[in-house]
């Protein structure tokens, strides 16, 4: 039996690491819009994963397949609040398995595959945090908290992020200062598949501009500063100057809290808003309605 020396442990590791990027690019496609580049990838016949965040308000997209043939594609539909953007093009690739069974713990190893005009790009990171469900600052609901430390290039916002095994952890997005964070199979899954059938993620609305105050006695609330004239608040009897201080029991924790419990399962739903008006304080119930587009 021969011990392996410390450069052939190396080259292996290179290897291995080079079949499993090789193996996803087929999966892998370069997105290009108005002045911007990224990745996606295959998520089902003719369908495409990107980052909502790297594509153009309008004008034309294409997807680079690799080897570098250039293929129109059309928006299907985008959720800004989880970062996933549905594209449709005349093709149907290989796609990879959005199944991963192994879980991530912060310290293991990542690779995140992106396309660059066709050509496979890799980098390779260690998952630097791994937490439960959070919420975006733009109020969408992400399953899982997972940062990774890598240098990403700005191509390869939208490719996948894999384990070693080969499985997929999600897709590779830029947060905040630049952090990558990785959108999670489950999330894209089940907001891809909205998208869709629907065009759209639906969003509760309540039609009422909030500004968040200090109340008496500690704590905070959200104070009412204009109100849609055609939207729920207005129907259920909200003025403004008005504060909210709990939503259905709950005191209020923020206005950011409080927009993350208008998701998609929140319209049409009753909710009972606890405020004070002239520091006196009354329960008013709101119907949820639907976000307008736009």
């Amino acid at each position: 039996m021969t011990d392996q020396t410390p450069t052939s442990h190396l080259q292996s590791f290179s290897r291995a690491i080079a079949d499993l990027v090789e193996r996803t690019a087929p999966c892998v496609v370069a997105v290009h819009s108005h002045r911007s580049r990224a990745s996606g990838f295959f998520w089902r016949p003719g369908l495409i994963v990107t980052a909502d965040e790297t594509l153009a308000e309008e004008g034309e997209i294409a997807v680079i397949l690799q080897g570098g043939e250039r293929v129109a594609a059309t928006l299907v539909g985008r959720d800004p609040t989880t970062d996933v953007a549905l594209l449709r093009t005349d093709r149907n690739l290989p796609k990879p398995k959005l199944d991963s069974a192994n879980a991530v713990a912060a310290g293991s190893l990542a690779i995140v595959v992106g396309s660059d005009a066709g050509a496979a790009t890799a980098a390779l990171g260690v998952v630097s945090r791994a937490g439960d469900k959070w919420q975006s600052l733009r109020g969408g609901s992400i399953d899982a908290r997972i940062e990774l430390d890598a240098n990403l290039r700005r191509s390869a916002e939208g490719g996948l992020a894999i384990e070693p095994a080969g499985g997929v952890i999600g897709m590779a997005v830029f947060g905040p200062r630049r952090r990558v964070l990785v959108i999670p199979t489950t999330t894209i899954d089940r907001v891809a598949a909205k998208l869709e059938s629907h065009g759209r993620i639906a969003r509760g609305y309540l039609g009422l501009a909030l500004q968040l105050v200090r109340v008496d006695g500690g704590g905070v609330g959200a104070m009412v500063t204009s109100v849609d004239a055609k939207g729920p608040g207005v129907a259920a009897g909200v003025r403004q100057g008005d504060v909210i201080v709990a939503w259905d029991g709950q005191p209020l924790q923020g206005i950011r809290a409080l927009l993350g419990a208008l998701g998609p399962d929140s319209v049409g739903a009753v909710a009972r808003l606890s405020i004070k008006r002239g520091g006196e304080p009354r329960d008013i119930e709101l119907a949820v309605g639907e976000r307008p587009e736009g």
